[in-house]
């Protein structure tokens, strides 16, 4: 623990001297949801200001552009020669990962406040109780928790810091095939299917559900159980393709 806790101190950090990185991963966000919300929203019809439904998607959206940064951070251990450093010291080889992983639940989590508190200022009007809030949070740390550990696998198998950042893509895909920013029912018969299949629409029907009082039905279990598979996915090949670089 005490190992994993230095490794979380070092990665933020790493990341407070990355302002560059840092403006990204809140900026884009931002904008993404001003876009939304200005340019497309008026021509969207979800059953209310569009604001109040795109908010949860953009929050998972923000979730994306944080775990990228995980990948390259990884990535930057595995190839630069310090991973060697730390190999030769008596500690705990799983700190370093499991620090990569906190540091970007603590960033998603900085950014994930700031987008609400501009979505709040744009007209987004939650209507939550105290309790639905704390759902809120623990599904959105559920989320974070997988996503990193998957980013960190990323980071493992690509050859390049470049690779590494590559997983963002695949990361922004997701929610544009998903109920994010529309109802899946309004898309092509395939990509409706595929949308309501996908982990990203009961995370974000969930979110909204909490947060808007729209109802969840089952995708809260569905949400979970995404969640935990996906840690428990990214857990175990993580270390094992980190055991394998050794």
């Amino acid at each position: 623990m005490s190992d994993s806790l230095v490794f979380v101190g070092r990665s933020v950090r790493h990341s407070t001297r990355s302002i560059d990185a840092l403006v990204v991963a809140v900026l884009l966000p931002v904008l993404m949801l001003l876009l939304f919300v200005y340019v497309f929203g008026g021509a969207l019809d979800t059953g209310g200001p569009y604001v109040n439904y795109v908010v949860p998607g953009i929050i998972l959206l923000c979730a994306g552009y944080g775990s990228a940064t995980t990948a390259v951070s990884v990535n930057a251990d595995m190839t630069t020669g310090v991973i060697d450093r730390f190999r030769s010291l008596p500690i705990a080889s799983s700190g370093v990962l499991t620090g990569h992983v906190a540091a970007s639940v603590l960033r998603n989590l900085v950014s994930t406040v700031i987008v609400l508190g501009v979505a709040l200022l744009i007209g987004f009007d939650p209507q939550a109780s105290a309790l639905d809030w704390l759902g809120v949070l623990g599904v959105l740390l559920a989320f974070m928790v997988a996503i990193s550990w998957i980013a960190a696998c990323f980071g493992l198998l690509a050859k390049s810091a470049e690779g590494a950042g590559a997983f963002s893509f695949a990361i922004m895909f997701l929610p544009y095939v998903s109920s994010a920013f529309v109802p899946t029912d309004t898309m092509p018969g395939a990509l409706e299917w595929i949308g309501d299949r996908q982990p990203v629409t009961p995370i974000v029907e969930t979110l909204r559900g909490l947060m808007l009082g729209t109802p969840i039905g089952d995708h809260a279990v569905i949400a979970l159980a995404w969640c935990a598979g996906l840690s428990a996915v990214g857990i175990v090949s993580a270390g094992l393709l980190f055991r394998r670089a050794a």
